[in-house]
């Protein structure tokens, strides 16, 4: 991981800065909604930080047992050092949202009007985050490659924040009109297993047969598990009421929105690697 500053004897990494500006700002977006919806905000917060929790250690969990448990077994006291690298987005999302659907569950909190509200919350920050990911590309000779030891990679965070980006205003649009409650969630789930498929032809990964890797594996049971729920929910749930009309002016703001992060995203990328 690329260090920014030192306080003391503590790094400050560039992925751990921007995790915490993509967490800070999707809260904010999360608990700005839920307000509007008559949500609990002080229980919600509390349910994002348990969820945080859990999606860290989820995260690690996962990376140890599919990339290399034997060294882990032989090293133990590293599966600690995760300012070192090692964390599986899939395992972290499992890991969130597990330990996000119990607090639900115990606190009475509508589960799938919440994890409607979160879905754009969630992959805003999952971009953002990915900003200061480091570079793992595979090789490529195109204009745009980061020069990482000589070597041109592929910038495959910057690949996967621009698809997240767009995913979050499609979401953001999406939750003005849902069609049945847990539809915003199931379509994030979807929307970003599809990214994460992607961009994996542009990484370097163990394989388990030809170009798809153990990534795509994951991705695929993912998009499975989003189309079972699919069928799911429309058969356990009421339609929900019709509301406003999506305006030209909602378009208008949110592509605007995305635009600019767009852009912002990748001068910060650039200008540091």
């Amino acid at each position: 991981m690329k260090p920014l500053i030192s306080i003391g004897p503590i790094p400050i990494y560039f992925f751990g800065l921007m995790i915490a500006i993509g967490l800070i700002i999707a809260v904010y977006f999360f608990l700005k909604v839920a307000k509007q919806k008559g949500l609990n905000e002080d229980l919600l917060l509390n349910g994002v930080t348990y969820s945080f929790i859990g999606g860290i250690i989820g995260a690690r969990i996962v990376y140890i047992l599919i990339y290399n448990p034997a060294y882990y077994l032989s090293h133990p006291i590293e599966i600690f050092f995760i300012s070192e690298g090692g964390l599986s987005i899939h395992g972290g999302l499992l890991g969130g949202l597990l330990v996000g659907y119990f607090y639900l569950k115990k606190h009475q909190i509508p589960i799938w009007q919440t994890l409607d509200i979160a879905a754009p919350a969630i992959i805003l920050a999952q971009g953002i985050s990915r900003i200061g990911c480091d570079v793992f590309g595979a090789p490529t000779n195109l204009p745009w490659g980061v020069e990482v030891n000589g070597q041109y990679l592929h910038p495959a965070q910057a690949y996967e924040f621009l698809l997240d980006y767009l995913l979050f205003g499609y979401l953001w649009l999406r939750l003005k009109k849902p069609s049945y409650e847990g539809q915003v969630f199931i379509h994030y789930l979807i929307g970003f297993m599809v990214i994460r498929g992607i961009v994996e032809f542009t990484r370097i990964n163990p394989m388990v047969f030809g170009p798809f890797s153990v990534s795509h594996i994951m991705s695929l049971i993912g998009i499975i598990i989003g189309f079972v729920l699919i069928k799911y929910r429309k058969k356990q749930n009421t339609p929900i009421k019709e509301g406003p009309p999506i305006t030209k002016k909602d378009y208008i703001g949110i592509i605007f929105f995305v635009l600019i992060l767009m852009i912002i995203s990748l001068f910060v990328y650039y200008s540091v690697y």
